[in-house]
């Protein structure tokens, strides 16, 4: 008898990132499949206005009925602006319609970094975001509807979703040492059209705490969803939820200063 393998489909708004999910797939050893379907944008431009307008309904649903083909266990909107920037409810709401439409669990990378956040027990954060700032500010707006606190933020003025999708190894590092302070107990990083898979362990020991970042969590909450349970080097803590990593991230900065 051959065993079905959970899948998960992703709405993925163009191209940008998108090869980061087969390296996860890759490192979970092929517990679940995570297909991408590429949903239709008409502006990949870090704009308020462009990028809610990638997380309407038409686009949204018409990428569920294309990863029809597929036989999904549920969906992720694989997007964090084109849901954070309709705020902590519209967030939810958003992802209810297409549950509704399409009989199937969905979650979207927004809500996925607050699941991540309540997973490590981090209240404070600092934010590493490739978006201008007004673009950044709801993402902040956003947290605070979770209950986390952004500490710091730098907002790096990247234009494009295709300018993020190039965006190196070497700049990746620097903002988020440039973003990190010592009174957040994490770092996020919320843009899907970045590379961050490769990295986020060397970041994480680059920085000694958890590094959150968007294509990471929208696989981690792919995997909630299907009832998965994944454990891997080299996708950082979030991966590996150990009580005394759970216990380290919930903790005070000084207490874990005093625990070096």
């Amino acid at each position: 008898m051959t065993t079905r393998t959970p899948t998960v489909a992703l709405l993925y708004p163009g191209h940008a990132a998108e090869d980061d999910y087969p390296l996860v797939e890759s490192a979970l050893g092929g517990v679940i499949r995570l297909p991408v379907i590429i949903t239709d944008i008409e502006s990949d431009d870090h704009t308020v206005a462009a990028m809610r307008a990638v997380g309407t309904d038409a686009p949204l649903r018409d990428g569920a009925r294309r990863a029809a083909s597929y036989e999904p266990d549920a969906l992720m909107w694989a997007c964090t602006s084109g849901s954070f920037l309709y705020g902590w409810e519209g967030a939810h709401e958003q992802v209810a319609r297409l549950a509704d439409a399409v009989g199937l669990p969905v979650s979207s990378t927004s809500l996925a970094f607050a699941a991540a956040c309540r997973e490590l027990g981090v209240t404070s954060v600092a934010v590493a975001a490739t978006y201008p700032a007004p673009v950044a500010d709801g993402f902040t707006t956003f947290l605070a509807g979770a209950g986390i606190a952004v500490v710091a933020s730098a907002a790096h003025d990247i234009h494009t979703a295709t300018e993020a999708g190039i965006v190196d190894g070497d700049n990746l590092f620097e903002m988020i040492r440039s973003a990190n302070s010592p009174d957040a107990q994490a770092v996020l990083v919320p843009d899907t059209a970045l590379h961050t898979i490769a990295w986020v362990a060397d970041l994480e020991r680059e920085i000694d705490k958890p590094v959150l970042t968007a294509n990471q969590v929208t696989a981690w909450q792919a995997a909630r969803l299907a009832y998965v349970d994944v454990a891997a080097e080299g996708l950082g803590a979030l991966f590996r939820p150990s009580a005394d990593e759970v216990r380290w991230a919930s903790s005070s900065p000084a207490a874990r200063r005093r625990s070096r």
